[in-house]
């Protein structure tokens, strides 16, 4: 069964990586929003931003992070995360720094998103319980292979992590 998901991402640098992952096939992914959209999305504010962030969210079971070196403590991102877990959504972080964008391009490893989130009152950090994935291999190809490989099974991990949590 080919999973909905939802992707979240720091756009500006990170959207060819991210673009990458969501072709993978695996699971199904939310559509990108085009420049102009996100462009009008964001000039409507943060309720703008919350509504379209609610509407791509809806109906899926996984969000995927995609971790490039600026993702981490974002407030968007911190956003989209927490509202994932609150609503019963499986989270689950996957590097994708090492990954080629348009011009040839790896980026240097960001920090674990799930280490900026407590859960709750308990003062435990997301990362305690949530998994985020550094893809094996040496350059963009066997990394992408190792993303193509294991991506569906980390949603379903997710999953039952989140309903056990």
């Amino acid at each position: 069964m080919v999973r909905r998901c939802f992707y979240s991402f720091h756009y500006i640098p990170d959207s060819v990586r991210a673009s990458q992952v969501r072709q993978i096939g695996t699971v199904e992914g939310n559509p990108p929003a085009r420049d102009n959209d996100w462009e009008t999305i964001v000039g409507g504010g943060d309720t703008a931003i919350k509504k379209w962030i609610a509407d791509q969210m809806y109906g899926k079971s996984c969000t995927i992070v995609l971790v490039g070196s600026n993702t981490a403590n974002r407030k968007w991102i911190n956003y989209e995360i927490v509202k994932s877990w609150d609503e019963g959504m499986g989270v689950v972080g996957i590097h994708i720094n090492g990954l080629k964008n348009f011009a040839g391009e790896t980026s240097a490893k960001g920090n674990n998103p799930f280490d900026y989130i407590k859960l709750g009152s308990t003062g435990k950090m997301l990362s305690s319980i949530a998994k985020c994935y550094s893809p094996a291999g040496t350059d963009s190809k066997e990394r992408y292979a190792w993303i193509s490989t294991h991506l569906a099974n980390a949603v379903e991990e997710a999953i039952r992590i989140r309903k056990a949590n």
